[in-house]
């Protein structure tokens, strides 16, 4: 049985992370997706626990999908997990060379090898930051998330 993380801020989940979640759980046999706390990225909009629910919620319908909330490294939440492999998506070529640092650097540190999964074109252009930021303007997000990340949207901000 092959396994594969699939690590991510995910604050919130878009269309786009289901994405590459829906291939993922076509190609391996189980996907863990881990919600994490990216000190890079400053404080998130969503905590933990929420991020994981919308998660959970938003790949409810692929049986072999499991949602983790962490906050160590990705490599060992990978050995926590047993992955074989650490699934990363590429949007577009700028995001291939801070993937490919990350990759070498688990590589590295681990033994653990990436494997990356090109987004649709359909969705290249989302991104959790712009979603935050067209939400909390009041913009209309419907058609980038899942329907349980757009019901926490319109909660949170009243839209």
């Amino acid at each position: 049985m092959t396994t594969v993380l699939y690590p991510g801020s995910f604050d919130p989940v878009h269309n786009g992370h289901v994405e590459i979640i829906d291939v993922a759980a076509g190609l391996f046999d189980k996907v863990v997706v881990a919600a994490l706390r990216n000190p890079q990225k400053g404080e998130p909009m969503f905590d933990l626990a929420e991020r994981s629910s919308m998660l959970c919620d938003s790949v409810a319908h692929l049986p072999n999908v499991e949602v983790v909330g962490f906050s160590k490294l990705v490599v060992e939440v990978a050995t926590d997990v047993g992955a074989d492999f650490i699934i990363k998506g590429l949007r577009a070529v700028s995001d291939f060379e801070s993937e490919m640092h990350q990759a070498h650097m688990n590589l590295a540190i681990s033994g653990v090898h990436s494997v990356f999964i090109p987004s649709a074109t359909t969705h290249s252009f989302v991104a959790s930051k712009l979603i935050r930021e067209i939400a909390r303007f009041g913009g209309d997000v419907t058609s980038m998330v899942p329907p349980p990340v757009a019901k926490r949207l319109a909660e949170r901000f009243g839209s």
